[in-house]
Formats: structure tokens, C-alpha cells, sequence
């Protein structure tokens, strides 16, 4: 993982070593903002089932769309790095 020493040298990115901490709280949170509309769709089918039963989709769907959308920016950020190293591996093979 990291040491306490890598958040005061610049020598190691410390972004690729956390992110899946960022990703997996990203899905708790959309985890969370997915019940309550699941508890408020439950709530609204007293009042209009047809309606209910939409939002409870919408819910369900917004959860998948949310933690896809969370996974293709973790993704997307851990190949930034991997470019870099690529690159940083490139230059160091011309400079020989």
C-alpha cells in the first residue's frame, strides 16, 4: 500500500494506492441515495402505485448508471497514472 513517508515525498503517486478506498465509498454513498429512493418510492405507491412503481425503477436504475459512472472515473484515473509510468519508462529508455 503506502507508508506515512509517501504523503510527504514526491517520488511515489499515493492516488493509485487509495482509490479503490474513493471507489468503494463512492458505491456506499450511492448505495444509500439508492434506498432512500427506494424507501421513497415504497412511500409514493400509497398515494399513486402507477408512479411508484416508476420511481422504484428509476431508483434501481439510478444505483446501476451511479456505480458504473463511479467505476469508469476510478478506471479512468488509474490509467492517467499508468500512462504516466509508461511514459516516465519511455523517457528513461531514450535517456540511455
Amino acid at each position: 500500500m503506502f507508508s506515512l513517508n509517501d504523503l510527504f515525498q514526491w517520488e511515489r503517486f499515493v492516488t493509485p494506492s487509495i482509490i479503490k478506498i474513493f471507489f468503494w465509498l463512492a458505491v456506499g454513498i450511492i448505495g444509500l441515495f439508492g434506498l432512500s429512493g427506494i424507501a421513497s418510492a415504497f412511500n409514493m405507491m400509497t398515494v399513486s402505485p402507477g408512479f411508484g412503481i416508476i420511481m422504484l425503477l428509476a431508483s434501481l436504475l439510478g444505483v446501476l448508471v451511479g456505480v458504473l459512472f463511479a467505476r469508469i472515473v476510478a478506471e479512468f484515473i488509474l490509467i492517467v497514472f499508468r500512462i504516466n509510468e509508461h511514459l516516465s519508462a519511455i523517457r528513461s529508455q531514450g535517456e540511455v
